[in-house]
């Protein structure tokens, strides 16, 4: 197994044989409790772009936006159109887990860029943005240029930030949400925030406060008690699940479901904390309980591990347009009906 990426809560870019798991998953806090700080880049590599406080050009690689107290956080958007797909990675990913794929060629190789990666097929139909949260980082091992900030930090705080990135670079609703691994509780707690400005919801075997109930007691704790151990003096991304899972539970009910898909790995991967058994049948259920409370799609045969994204990217953009109402090429958006769970 060799290990591209690094970032707590969940799995970095990890491979075992041609599955790839990558930084969109959970499991990430094991590398940096093995390897350890040594693991990690040395300091900040500053990526290219401009700062700017007004709105991206359509296609634009990206731009460091201003917003406020001092921060900036990395933004990237491509296309035009309606509605604005926001792609929201897993913890410690950056932006570019949108723009790469497993290298057929290669499938235990570093993931290669790739017009067929989700972002960019997606920006064909319709605008799409993808940004880099504080503390996470490319896939190549460097630093995102995002201020980072203190750690852990919770989906209310991924939230805010999201917010103000988007309206700080000029990007308006309506939005579809997509939120892989811990971005899909950024992404619930988004949508139940400002239920006006979400027209769509897509996870990619995203995490949920279900998580808390399918666990067992000691899964649960053994997995807290893991990622609260990855916190490092570089501030690198620390999902705090437990109080995020409080926010969620807190937050009012969507008053209007929105069309929504829940896609689900079918190769068994585990989270591996503790010595309380598997945690695979627990993240299942989980995601079945998450597709029952948003009456979405689910998508269960995924031929991928954790990293759908890289592993099945158009199987992700196919979920993202038919649930944003968005047709493969440029035209006028069609409706996108209410799909069931199961399907």
């Amino acid at each position: 197994m060799s290990v591209t990426r690094t970032g707590p809560g969940d799995p970095v870019t990890a491979r075992c044989g041609r599955r790839v798991v990558t930084a969109v998953t959970v499991v990430v806090l094991l590398v940096l409790s093995t390897l350890g700080a040594s693991a990690l880049p040395s300091g900040d590599t500053r990526a290219a772009g401009k700062t700017t406080t007004g709105a991206t050009e359509p296609g634009s690689t990206g731009h460091l936006v201003t917003i406020g107290d001092g921060r900036s956080i990395y933004l990237q958007c491509q296309g035009t159109g309606s509605p604005t797909v926001v792609l929201v990675s897993g913890t410690g990913g950056a932006s570019d887990e949108w723009t790469h794929v497993v290298d057929p060629a290669h499938p235990a190789g570093p993931l290669k860029p790739s017009r067929s990666a989700v972002l960019p097929t997606v920006a064909s139909s319709t605008r799409v943005c993808a940004y880099d949260r504080p503390g996470t980082t490319r896939v190549d091992g460097s630093l995102s240029p995002s201020t980072r900030v203190p750690q852990p930090t919770t989906a209310k705080d991924g939230v805010a930030d999201l917010e103000a990135v988007l309206r700080a670079a000029g990007e308006h609703p309506p939005y579809v949400l997509v939120g892989a691994s811990w971005g899909a509780m950024i992404t619930t707690l988004f949508a139940r925030t400002h239920p006006t400005q979400v027209t769509g919801l897509v996870t990619v075997d995203g995490a949920s406060q279900f998580l808390k109930e399918t666990l067992t007691p000691d899964q649960w704790s053994d997995w807290m008690d893991k990622i609260a151990a990855t916190e490092s003096a570089k501030r690198l991304e620390v999902p705090d699940y437990e109080s995020s899972v409080t926010e969620i539970r807190n937050a009012p009910a969507l008053p209007q479901l929105p069309p929504a898909a829940v896609l689900t790995s079918d190769q068994p991967w585990d989270l591996q904390v503790g010595h309380s058994g598997s945690t695979w049948p627990a993240w299942l259920a989980a995601q079945q309980r998450l597709a029952s409370d948003l009456h979405a799609r689910h998508i269960t045969h995924t031929d991928s591990g954790h990293g759908i994204s890289v592993e099945q990217p158009q199987l992700v953009a196919h979920a993202i347009r038919a649930v944003g109402g968005v047709p493969a090429s440029k035209g006028p958006p069609r409706l996108a009906g209410r799909a069931h769970v199961g399907e």
